[in-house]
């Protein structure tokens, strides 16, 4: 039953599975795998695809003959597994050259480099049939916020953007381009830090259709935030193109824990919320192993995340089927013949609601068994309903 298989469309990146256990105070502790061992026990455990930043799986100092012997490779490992490639990015965060931004360098040779980077980074995931192309802007931030002005900074973003945009209509690679935000770090603060901010963001663009969020749990929750709202916000928006699935405990360093392993409950609402609306994209993890760990243990990790998942997922469809819970939700709205006028505004709609009697102290005193309510879900999680 939480086997996870294809038909679940479970991905992991090159980056992920492929974490080498090196933190900041701590070299590696255990050997790299390439990306045809990667993709390979990718499809030993059941998920549905991989995805890579440029760099993940070309060195940026390869010929092209080595860019087409490893690219010749990782086709091949996808073509024996049945692994698709949703997914595509760019390091832009990485090379020392963009030790002050990319997309929003004061340096317009760094930008250009940016978006030289990005473009062949695009041709690369448009040659092993990646649909989604995400940005994240690692870099894209300041320490000291006297060096640049923050409105320049967005609008040589914006350049960039409305740039690829067209880079991407031109070649017809017809990629959906998902913005992804975090708070801080590696820079003290980063641009555009929320899910929130990068669907303002978008709808400055000159074709904000082609462009969405990849919302993720650990940078949402390391600044408090609710992640549940923020993908409603996204999808309400019609803007959930991509999604990163892990753990994070508020308040720490980017911790990219096992999907479920620090919060169950919050983790628990996402996978409900994303099968309720019926999200049908990728469900990607962004996490990585822990230090401590072997090769076995990053196999242990990745099949954690999948089980998790399909584990919440389940207690989700307990949760719709579950005669008490559901009797408690449908008590707290209710029938009121003001329903259908507060739909749409109108003279008439407005003398209604104006000239209607609302007891306010009745509705004061209607019962809102939100305890009892989230006792049953605490129940349900735990296995005793």
């Amino acid at each position: 039953m939480y086997d996870p298989t294809p038909e679940h469309r479970f991905t992991f990146g090159l980056w992920t599975v492929g974490n080498v256990g090196r933190d900041p105070f701590g070299l590696p502790t255990r050997a790299a795998l390439s990306p045809v061992e990667i993709v390979e026990m990718l499809g030993d455990l059941g998920a549905w695809g991989v995805n890579f930043h440029d760099n993940d799986l070309v060195p940026i100092d390869a010929s092209w003959s080595e860019r087409e012997a490893i690219v010749r490779a990782f086709r091949g490992a996808l073509e024996r597994t049945g692994l698709c490639v949703p997914m595509a990015t760019t390091n832009l965060f990485g090379e020392p050259v963009f030790r002050d931004g990319a997309f929003t360098s004061a340096d317009p040779d760094v930008r250009a480099y940016a978006l030289q980077k990005t473009m062949r980074a695009m041709d690369l995931g448009a040659d092993v049939g990646a649909k989604t192309y995400v940005f994240w802007g690692g870099r894209e931030g300041a320490e000291v916020d006297a060096a640049k002005s923050p409105v320049d900074a967005l609008k040589w973003m914006r350049e960039c953007m409305n740039f690829l945009c067209r880079y991407n209509d031109d070649r017809g690679y017809g990629f959906r381009f998902a913005l992804e935000a975090k708070p801080n770090e590696p820079r003290a603060d980063i641009y555009l830090p929320t899910t929130g901010a990068m669907l303002a963001f978008i709808e400055t663009l000159d074709t904000p259709e082609m462009v969405g969020v990849n919302p993720e749990v650990a940078h949402e929750h390391m600044a408090g935030l609710n992640f549940t709202h923020a993908i409603a916000q996204a999808w309400d928006a019609g803007k959930l193109f991509h999604i990163d699935l892990n753990d994070q405990q508020p308040g720490r360093f980017d911790q990219d824990l096992r999907f479920g392993s620090a919060n169950p409950k919050a983790a628990f609402y996402v996978v409900k919320f994303l099968e309720d609306v019926g999200y049908d994209g990728p469900r990607h993890f962004d996490a990585h192993c822990y230090r401590s760990e072997d090769a076995a243990g990053v196999r242990d990790f990745a099949a954690g995340c999948m089980r998790t998942y399909l584990i919440l997922a389940d207690k989700a469809r307990r949760f719709r089927a579950d005669a008490e819970i559901q009797a408690l939700l449908a008590g707290l709205g209710g029938d009121s013949a003001l329903t259908p006028v507060m739909a749409a505004y109108s003279t008439e709609s407005r003398d209604t609601i104006l000239g209607a009697k609302i007891d306010r102290h009745a509705l004061a005193q209607k019962q809102l068994p939100y305890e009892r309510l989230d006792q049953l879900v605490i129940d349900l999680l735990l296995g005793v309903r």
